[in-house]
């Protein structure tokens, strides 16, 4: 049961990884690419973007 559990932790940890990674590249796609999209979200988009935020590595 034990290296059921083991296995499936390792799982998790990769695709988390997966999603950091992919984060990463979206966030230098639009940075590199499109660096004009990022002023023209109006106020209430700019508001929802802060919670998602917190979630995110400096």
């Amino acid at each position: 049961m034990e290296a059921e559990v083991d296995k499936l932790e390792l799982m998790f940890q990769k695709a988390d990884s997966d999603l950091d990674y992919l984060q990463y590249r979206l966030e230098y796609e639009v940075k590199t690419n499109h660096p004009h999209s990022l002023t023209l979200l109006t106020e209430e988009e700019k508001a929802a973007t802060e919670p998602l935020k917190s979630h995110m590595p400096d």
